[in-house]
């Protein structure tokens, strides 16, 4: 399969992806193991998505052919819900995707610490993920093992850059240098310099440049520190004062449902940051586009698109299920993540690969080795058991201010902070 015939939709933070109908498949092996019973494993997504589990589940029934394993996709919006009452009802998957998430179960004791499975295992998770490799932690402990994770990074149009005399976005460049540039490729009316960083993840990372965050080490909100504060000022800056990001109605004028993603292949904006999907409608354009590290603030700090495999508490074969964890992280099964254009691997030795370097669908000298650099500026996020409500409360206290309603990111973010405050304290 290409690139072109998977179809990314604009992923949560490390999150869900295209909702699709309850699909069971099974792989069987022959040989005895802990049990007859397959290892039921779910996952979200779509077809592509379906495609890409099924292809590593077959190369760890041919290594494992003692092993069963039965595929399970649940629509992505009534994901957490049905797993949720899987393992209520004591039947919980052996293997379960989980993103975001993550400690929304863990702190109801709901999923499996993975720690002496991942020593026992010998699978040291900094060493095969870097960074990402503690991401899914909870009060210290391992509760998931990265599967998937690409970092941010920055489309950017070459012939524009050419035709200014400017050169390549490097992981050096800086805030002011990035305004410089913007500034340079804006063309009033018709081409921005940026998308826009009115995403969570995509602010959220000037933030952390900043030497802000979102949670501090307490587990308090902290969005109205001087560090974030800053951080969102900047953004809507580049929208309002610079001018070199589309307004929501400058959006709205180049048609329905456009955002980054749609107005970058259509050569309205020049540079535009976000995950690995927007290369699915790039594949046909006409002009020359590359991929470059995000810029730097005070430090190098990037968010991250993926998820992680959990084995629920409630599991009957929990060897067998970190067994095939093991396995599905590994460099073999990682390849197929990226053979089938489906997504970046969170195995940085297959991100260094001549098979992600070079992947065969890709027709284009697109500079792939960014994302394994940017897998070094990936910042934890801050997954906590209240996570959606801390997204609601931040997207909807921020609605005025990138309407233009709102001109402060102080005032917007000192209310953000009270609402968060009392959110977290009451524990939601």
């Amino acid at each position: 399969m290409t690139l072109d015939s998977a179809r990314f939709s604009r992923r949560g933070f490390l999150g869900l992806g295209v909702a699709a109908g309850v699909i069971t498949l099974t792989a069987c092996g022959s040989g005895s193991g802990a049990s007859d019973a397959p290892l039921v494993m779910t996952v979200w997504g779509g077809d592509p998505d379906r495609k890409a589990y099924q292809a590593r589940i077959d190369l760890l029934v041919k290594k494992h052919p003692e092993l069963k394993v039965k595929l399970q996709l649940i629509p992505s919006d009534s994901y957490a819900q049905k797993v949720q009452t899987m393992i209520a009802g004591g039947n919980g998957p052996d293997i379960m995707q989980v993103a975001e998430s993550v400690n929304t179960y863990s702190s109801k004791n709901q999923l499996l610490e993975l720690d002496d499975l991942a020593k026992a295992a010998k699978l040291d998770p900094e060493q095969r993920f870097g960074p990402v490799g503690s991401l899914y932690t909870y009060q210290d402990k391992l509760y998931a093992i990265p599967d998937r994770s690409g970092a941010v990074t920055v489309f950017y149009n070459k012939d524009m850059f050419d035709k200014k005399g400017i050169k390549a976005p490097t992981a050096d460049w800086t805030w002011d240098d990035a305004l410089d540039a913007f500034k340079e490729l804006t063309v009033p009316g018709k081409v921005w310099g940026y998308s826009g960083a009115e995403w969570f993840p995509q602010w959220w990372s000037l933030a952390y440049q900043n030497g802000g965050t979102i949670i501090d080490a307490n587990g308090r909100p902290a969005v109205a520190s001087d560090a974030v504060v800053e951080a969102l000022q900047w953004a809507g800056d580049l929208v309002f004062k610079h001018k070199v990001v589309p307004s929501k109605a400058d959006y709205a004028d180049m048609g329905p449902d456009i955002g980054g993603d749609q107005a970058f292949p259509n050569q309205k904006v020049a540079t535009h940051a976000n995950g690995f999907w927007v290369m699915s409608g790039l594949t046909k354009v006409s002009f020359g586009w590359d991929i470059a590290p995000m810029w730097r603030g005070k430090k190098q700090a990037v968010s991250a698109f993926g998820s992680g495999l959990a084995i629920s508490r409630t599991s009957k074969q929990r060897d067998n299920a970190f067994k095939a964890i093991d396995f599905l992280t590994s460099n073999e099964a990682q390849a197929q993540i990226i053979a089938s254009g489906q997504d970046v691997p969170a195995n940085l030795e297959v991100q260094k690969s001549p098979a992600f370097l070079k992947p065969s669908w890709m027709k284009t000298d697109v500079d792939m080795g960014v994302f394994a650099e940017s897998s070094e500026f990936v910042f934890r996020a801050p997954f906590i058991p209240e996570w959606q409500e801390m997204i609601d409360t931040i997207s909807n206290g921020l609605a005025d201010f990138w309407l233009g309603k709102e001109r402060s990111a102080k005032k917007a973010l000192t209310a953000v902070q009270k609402d968060l405050e009392a959110l977290i304290k009451s524990g939601a």
